[in-house]
């Protein structure tokens, strides 16, 4: 009889080799809790054992040794590119093994010890240089014997073999250069300025003491100095030479390459750059800096609109100056540059009077990158000596004298003698300052710092503090310093005259030149249509046609002839 049962293989279903479920059930439940004992018994064995010194750091090595292999062979993922990075390795400032945190913390409990295995950041990675590769033409290039003609007797170009732009380009550094001993380099700030202990100064540039004028001079890791804009946080923002916060926004977008310049007083005309790249063009940031009055006279004169350019060049216009003496206001842009442009890498300064003719990059690779130099400047083309530059300044009366003298003797007073050969390889102490070179890294920026502040305690003059701020600095640090020939500088700047020198050679407001005789025009037609040749009458013959060629030789602006000492 049927008692609705499905009796094919349901009743042994139920059953496991003659074992009920829970009888089964009951059985794994002991076998885990036997392991489970096992196992709490060897955990008590490694720490009764671990506590032991030797023990402990034997298996504190196993384990570092197991994680580091497991690591390199397991955790390394497929072959994808994400998969070419170790996973659970972040390298960042430091590296942290994630995946086996687990692990090494039971261990370290264990032990009673708290372990912390970040490894430590990596060095950071500076550029050191490069060689043009073996037979390139740079690598044998000699300047030619300058031209013998008597009657140009001055400073002259000279060629200078730069790489195509392209190249060079390719050739900038991904890293910075190293900062011999300075690493971190801050500024000084006073809201409430001291005057104790006066020696020069300004309210601008502050009153350094001289133990802090020496101070600054002995290289440290970390430093602070004086480095003008002191009565505020942020250059430019109520420290004297205030600028327009737009335009503060504007500078520190610019974190490559700067090419500077200046303009107060209204003393030159703006001089556009030429035969620059289309990416230099993209990616340079070119700032002239002006005053109020060059402002008035630039929109007066239509040259400046809304959009604040003028060609390539973005027009700062710097307020509520410091001084009085515009060539003073020049060295602010011109020496604290890497102030008002932070996050800049690079910079080329040309003084107002200059027109930049080369591309700026072919300018760095040629006098910074390829001699692995983070400052350079050209060397005056005809003195060499302070003491000279100094009376030729007072010739020149380009400052008072007294104050010339006084800057000398204090400089004496410290050990400057005049040049000798003793100096080499420094084959100069006189620069020609209108074009500046360098790289922003802690210590070119502390030698402009210290270039300004002597300028700014003693004469404007800069070329008479160059050398005693280099060499002091030199005689701590290899500062990766280069002086190049003043004819190359002449090569990639040509010099225009002053605003005011131009006003006198320009020819008179209701003065128009006549248009040539159309004479020789009349006598080609007339020959064309078959008419009678007109007679000319006897020319000059031998030495007569000759005189009077040599009265009058026109002067054209910009000649590369003239002298740049300014």
């Amino acid at each position: 009889m049927s008692l609705g049962l499905r009796s094919s293989g349901s009743y042994g279903s139920l059953l496991e080799n003659g074992v009920s479920p829970i009888q089964a059930a009951s059985a794994r439940k002991a076998s885990k809790m036997v392991k489970e004992k096992d196992k709490e018994r060897l955990f008590l064995w490694i720490c009764k054992f671990a506590g032991r010194k030797k023990v402990g750091m034997l298996f504190l090595c196993a384990i570092s040794a197991a994680v580091f292999i497991w690591v390199l062979y397991v955790g390394k993922g497929d072959d994808s590119p994400e998969g070419n990075a170790v996973q659970g390795i972040n390298v960042n400032e430091s590296m942290s093994i994630d995946d086996s945190s687990p692990l090494i913390s039971t261990a370290a409990s264990a032990l009673g010890l708290t372990t912390n295995l970040a490894l430590p950041p990596p060095p950071p990675s500076y550029f050191l240089g490069y060689s043009l590769p073996e037979g390139h033409p740079c690598n044998s290039f000699t300047l030619p014997p300058p031209p013998s003609d008597p009657k140009r007797t001055g400073p002259r170009p000279c060629p200078v073999c730069y790489l195509p732009v392209e190249e060079a380009i390719e050739l900038m550094p991904k890293s910075p250069s190293p900062s011999p001993v300075l690493k971190n380099l801050t500024y000084i700030y006073e809201e409430n300025i001291s005057r104790f202990g006066e020696f020069g100064g300004s309210d601008f540039g502050g009153y350094p003491t001289l133990k802090q004028r020496n101070e600054s001079f002995d290289i440290q890791e970390s430093m602070s100095v004086h480095c003008g804009f002191v009565r505020g946080t942020k250059p430019g923002r109520n420290t004297g030479f205030d600028i327009d916060e737009a335009d503060i926004l504007e500078m520190e977008k610019c974190n490559g390459v700067v090419v500077a310049s200046a303009i107060f007083g209204n003393f030159d005309e703006i001089n556009e750059p030429a035969d620059i790249s289309t990416y230099s063009k993209e990616t340079v940031c070119f700032l002239m800096f002006v005053d109020e009055e060059t402002e008035k006279y630039l929109k007066s004169s239509g040259k400046l609109g809304s959009s604040k350019m003028i060609g390539l060049w973005r027009i700062i216009v710097a307020h509520n100056l410091p001084y009085t003496d515009a060539r003073r206001t020049g060295k602010i842009p011109k020496l604290l540059l890497h102030r008002l442009v932070p996050n800049a890498r690079y910079s080329i300064w040309v003084d107002g009077k200059l027109k930049l003719v080369v591309d700026p990059y072919k300018i760095l690779e040629r006098f910074l990158w390829r001699k692995n130099a983070t400052f350079a400047i050209s060397k005056h083309y005809r003195r060499f000596d302070v003491f000279v530059e100094a009376e030729a300044n007072k010739a020149a009366k380009k400052y008072d004298n007294a104050s010339i003298d006084f800057q000398i003797e204090f400089y004496k007073r410290e050990g400057l003698t005049p040049y000798t050969e003793a100096k080499l390889p420094l084959t100069s102490d006189v620069p020609e300052g209108c074009v500046v070179i360098r790289e922003h890294v802690p210590i070119s920026n502390l030698f402009t710092c210290l270039w300004f502040n002597e300028v700014d305690r003693f004469t404007s003059r800069d070329q008479i503090s160059f050398s005693t701020v280099r060499d002091k600095i030199l005689s701590k640090v290899d500062f990766h310093f280069n002086m190049f020939l003043d004819c190359e500088r002449r090569n990639f700047v040509i010099q225009k005259y002053h605003r005011d020198i131009l006003l006198r050679l320009a020819p008179p407001a209701g003065h128009v030149q006549p248009p040539p005789p159309p004479a020789p025009i009349l006598e080609v037609v007339s020959e064309k249509v078959g008419s009678p040749p007109s007679r000319r009458g006897p020319g000059r013959r031998g030495r007569d046609r000759k005189t009077g060629n040599r009265r009058h030789r026109k002067v054209v602006a910009g000649s590369k002839d003239m002298d740049t000492t300014s």
